[in-house]
């Protein structure tokens, strides 16, 4: 079988490439062909040095690497994007493709290159552009997640972008060409991937065009199976990624400075300086993922993540609780599934005095230390591992290719397929 990854850009610059990255290298090791299409060119993570990876750049520009003027037009339908993909796609002749992201260099011009080619594709939803314009449906003027439909006249006067009311312009017209992309395609069924029940069912009643075919695929956890962790020995509670408001870094430094207790930030983002300015924070910057999970299991007594928007996962918690140590997610986070509140972790609402008791109870080591074994059990008793993602994707792939042969794609009702991991 020979699948094509498409995305933005061949180094993990968030959520989205880092799963497409390690999804293509989990399908080579589990022995399929893999062309790795990317948009922008640039240095290759090392995950794609594999014989059975081929990677295809575009030649693409990052939008926010473009004069305004142009990155506007190139966000909004980049041509040069549809052209070369879809010469890529006659010369390569894939089985099937994969898209995982695309508003950073391709644009919604590709949606209709690819109804065009033929080839089977999935839809892996790792945010909500598909419907959204600033796609994570969250108000950044009011600091909550949205409740507009997409595209009405009070989300088209919403204030709502994290840039400004120009940036929200040109989003919401990107948004508007997705719109009708998905309505020139509904010949033919889109096969969505979701990473997490939640974000399936927040996104499901906007999707007004279809018809789409649902599937939940799980996010790899790149850990490696070693004994877990004693988070008893612990001296902080540990926040991993891109510091700002929306994922709820301040909320962990305010509410543990409540609780007394030490606050541990990994990462980089806009509240970087103000963190590392609040007694009893430290902000180490970004790590080497081996690092990461040594700090974490060296000095967390948990890994937290408030996020005060929708979010889909984040891929902190898993790697949390395959390390053996208690996660502590917002009820807003698509991770939050993953937590047996009481027993690996805790599920609370992003706010400071609620974190605080929660990390009031993390100072048991009792507590958190039969919490971070249950979570190592839990965990490995069904792990999402590189291996066991590239397993169900390769079953999706053959159920589409199959599919496909079997009958002209026309239009079905939608249904919920899960391809469990």
């Amino acid at each position: 079988m020979h699948v094509a990854i498409l995305t933005n850009f061949c180094l993990p610059r968030g959520g989205g490439e880092k799963v497409a990255i390690e999804s293509a290298r989990g399908l080579a090791e589990a022995g399929l062909r893999v062309t790795f299409l990317h948009g922008v060119e640039g240095p290759a993570d090392p995950l794609l040095d594999h014989p059975g990876i081929r990677r295809v750049g575009l030649g693409l520009a990052d939008v926010w690497d473009q004069p305004a003027w142009r990155g506007a037009r190139d966000g909004i339908w980049n041509r040069a994007a549809a052209r070369r993909l879809a010469a890529a796609l006659a010369a390569l002749r894939p089985d099937c493709l994969h898209l995982h992201n695309w508003t950073r260099s391709l644009s919604p011009a590709v949606l209709p290159v690819l109804g065009a080619s033929g080839v089977p594709v999935a839809v892996t939803l790792h945010d909500y552009f598909l419907v959204c314009p600033n796609g994570v449906y969250y108000r950044f003027d009011r600091a909550e997640p949205c409740s507009l439909d997409p595209l009405g006249a009070r989300c088209l006067a919403a204030a709502c972008d994290p840039q400004s009311r120009a940036h929200k312009a040109v989003r919401a017209a990107r948004a508007a060409a997705t719109r009708l992309s998905l309505r020139g395609l509904r010949d033919r069924p889109i096969d969505l991937v979701h990473v997490c029940d939640a974000s399936r069912a927040r996104l499901a009643p906007m999707l007004l065009e279809g018809p789409f075919r649902h599937h939940r695929i799980d996010n790899p956890v790149r850990v490696d199976p070693h004994p877990p962790a004693d988070p008893a020995r612990g001296d902080a509670v540990a926040f991993v990624g891109r510091l700002t408001r929306e994922k709820g870094a301040d909320l962990v430094a305010a509410a543990a400075r409540a609780a007394g207790m030490p606050a541990l930030f990994i990462g980089d983002g806009p509240l970087a300086g103000e963190l590392a300015a609040m007694p009893g924070a430290e902000v180490l910057g970004w790590r080497a993922p081996g690092e990461v999970e040594a700090l974490l299991r060296a000095r967390a007594r948990a890994v937290v993540a408030p996020s005060r928007w929708l979010e889909t996962g984040p891929l902190t918690v898993y790697e949390a609780l395959a390390c053996g140590i208690p996660a502590v997610a917002s009820n807003r986070a698509g991770a939050a599934e993953r937590i047996v509140p009481g027993e690996t972790g805790f599920v609370t609402r992003p706010e400071v005095d609620l974190l605080a008791r929660v990390f009031h109870d993390l100072a048991d080591d009792t507590l958190v230390r039969r919490m971070g074994r249950a979570a190592h059990a839990r965990y490995w008793a069904a792990p999402t591992t590189l291996a066991s993602h590239a397993a169900a994707s390769a079953r999706l792939y053959a159920a589409l290719i199959a599919r496909g042969r079997a009958a002209p794609a026309t239009a079905r009702a939608p249904s919920f397929q899960r391809s469990a991991v």
